[in-house]
């Protein structure tokens, strides 16, 4: 790729209160000045942690969109940033647009260089506890499975949903707003949807403990990658790094993760994934 052709490229999950996942970010570096980065989510923990890191990002590359992980909506103790909910993300949301950074309430952009044009589209759905095992029929029988069990995501005491009445109650509103959103968008351009969260239930089949599944998606986005004529689909969350197709769509993992989970790898994590011209001979399910 010539120094100045530019790329889309794709990284989620730096979890900037670790040390060396901060390091891992002040090494980020674009190979061309019209490289532009998706950033899909769990950033920091403290609203001062995601200001740190997506402000030196804005100010090495061209573009720089952001889509919430869960750990930017925590209400953590240590956070001066007490804010709670809706008001936490437009506080989010405020700080990105300060930053020069694009968020999912801002307009979609549209990649325009190679491998494009496409709609880049990030998105903030959260979760509604749709994806539970085989014989727990109903949300409440799979989250008091979990706390029996003892599998239970911080979310459950740190991601508060006001003012709406549960976290389901807010996935159900912003999968509506959304989906009503891309429906409008112009036909003609294929999109690269950018979800902290797996839009399709398949990459969670291999977690380490299936039940933590209910806090990683919905049952609702499980054709958008086809309905909204996706080229590639963009998340995080898992903290499994691979590349893997659904329908003819490369869906890409793009997690750094915690620092104890990926010393165990053979290769330790370095740039951003490219999405955009799309890598020649992909493996299925590699990285």
């Amino acid at each position: 790729m010539g120094e100045d052709d530019g790329a889309l490229l794709a990284i989620s999950d730096l979890h900037v209160r670790h040390a060396d996942n901060r390091a891992i970010v002040e090494a980020l570096r674009p190979e061309s000045p019209r490289d532009w980065l998706l950033v899909a989510g769990d950033v920091g923990d403290t609203v001062a942690q995601v200001e740190w890191a997506l402000g030196l990002l804005a100010d090495r590359f061209a573009r720089v969109v952001w889509a919430p992980g869960n750990h930017e909506l925590w209400t953590s103790p240590a956070d001066p940033v007490q804010l709670r909910g809706v008001a936490r993300y437009e506080h989010l949301v405020d700080l990105c647009r300060r930053l020069g950074v694009l968020t999912p309430e801002d307009p979609y952009p549209v990649w325009r260089g190679p491998g494009g044009p496409a709609l880049v589209a990030p998105l903030f759905l959260l979760y509604d506890h749709s994806w539970r095992p085989d014989g727990l029929d109903t949300p409440e029988a799979a989250l008091a499975e979990a706390y029996r069990t003892g599998v239970v995501c911080t979310d459950e005491f740190l991601l508060q949903p006001d003012p709406y009445p549960s976290r389901a109650a807010w996935c159900a509103d912003r999968v509506a707003t959304t989906a009503a959103r891309l429906a409008a968008r112009d036909p003609a351009l294929p999109t690269v949807l950018v979800n902290h969260f797996p839009l399709v239930r398949e990459p969670t089949r291999i977690l380490r403990y299936p039940i933590f599944a209910q806090w990683c998606g919905t049952e609702a986005t499980a054709d958008w990658h086809r309905r909204f004529a996706a080229a590639a689909v963009v998340y995080g969350h898992l903290h499994i790094p691979r590349t893997t197709w659904y329908d003819g769509v490369r869906f890409e993992e793009v997690s750094v993760g915690y620092p104890r989970e990926w010393r165990k790898r053979s290769v330790r994590p370095g740039g951003p994934r490219r999405i955009l011209p799309a890598p020649e001979r992909t493996p299925p399910t590699a990285w």
